[in-house]
C-alpha cells in the first residue's frame, strides 16, 4: 500500500448502545473517548446503535411480517393474466 494514501488502521472499541456488550477489532473509525480493555491498554471506545448482539435478526426475535410468501401472493395475483393473453 502507498504511504499517506490510506487512513490509518487501528485496534478500537465497539459498544452496544443498547446492551452494553463491547468487542475488541481494527478500524479506520477514530474517536475521542477512550476505554481501557481487558489486556490493560487503552483504545479509542465507538458507541454504536445497534449490533449483531442487539439486531432482531441476529437475536431471534425479529417478527415475521409475510407468512404467506412474496411469490405465491404474486403467482395468486397474476395467474390469470397468462391465460388471458394473446
Amino acid at each position: 500500500m502507498k504511504k499517506g494514501v490510506h487512513p490509518e488502521y487501528h485496534p478500537v472499541v465497539f459498544r452496544d448502545a443498547n446492551t452494553g456488550d463491547e468487542f475488541l477489532t481494527r478500524s479506520t473509525a477514530t474517536s475521542s473517548s477512550t476505554v481501557e480493555w481487558s489486556d490493560g491498554e487503552t483504545y479509542p471506545l465507538i458507541v454504536v446503535e445497534i449490533s449483531s448482539k442487539s439486531h432482531p435478526f441476529w437475536t431471534g426475535r425479529a417478527r415475521v411480517l409475510d407468512r404467506e410468501g412474496r411469490v405465491e401472493r404474486f403467482r395468486r395475483k397474476y395467474a390469470d393474466l397468462g391465460r388471458n393473453a394473446g
